[in-house]
């Protein structure tokens, strides 16, 4: 139940970050937007490690596949993007391609077995769900 309430919080705030990483861009610039986001998310960060556990840093160096050190570059590109499809179409629709587009991305990643993720097998009920979000968005965008 934890991990449910997480993931609508989790979804919750992205649609308000959206909004508001879109509105900074447009007072300044897409950059700038980005640069400050990423900026605060590490002050916060940096604060949450001083009042927590205080892991070591040098752990990061341990990490066995060096490539998800780069989390953070997607982040990046993850402010960027969701910047210019909330400004380009809207915080709806681009909410919806963006989930859509995580649901596949995440379900490719789960069918191969991608970076170190324990391969699932393939399932026709997740492709019909996929399709009916995929649907849902036809539906939501439809104009008379």
């Amino acid at each position: 139940m934890w991990g449910f309430i997480v993931a609508l919080v989790s979804g919750a705030l992205m649609s308000i970050q959206g909004v508001f990483n879109t509105e900074v861009t447009k007072q300044t610039s897409l950059w700038v937007s980005t640069g400050w986001v990423q900026l605060s998310a590490f002050a916060v960060c940096v604060l949450a490690w001083l009042f927590t556990g205080r892991e070591s840093i040098a752990a990061l160096w341990q990490v066995e596949n060096k490539y998800t050190l780069l989390g953070g570059v997607i982040g990046a590109f993850i402010t960027v993007t969701v910047i210019q499809s909330m400004g380009a179409l809207g915080p709806a629709k681009a909410a919806m391609l963006i989930v859509v587009s995580q649901l596949l991305v995440a379900y490719v990643i789960e069918l191969f077995g991608l970076f170190g993720v324990e391969k699932a097998v393939f399932e026709w009920r997740k492709v019909v769900g996929m399709a009916v979000a995929i649907a849902g968005i036809i539906i939501f965008k439809w104009q008379k």
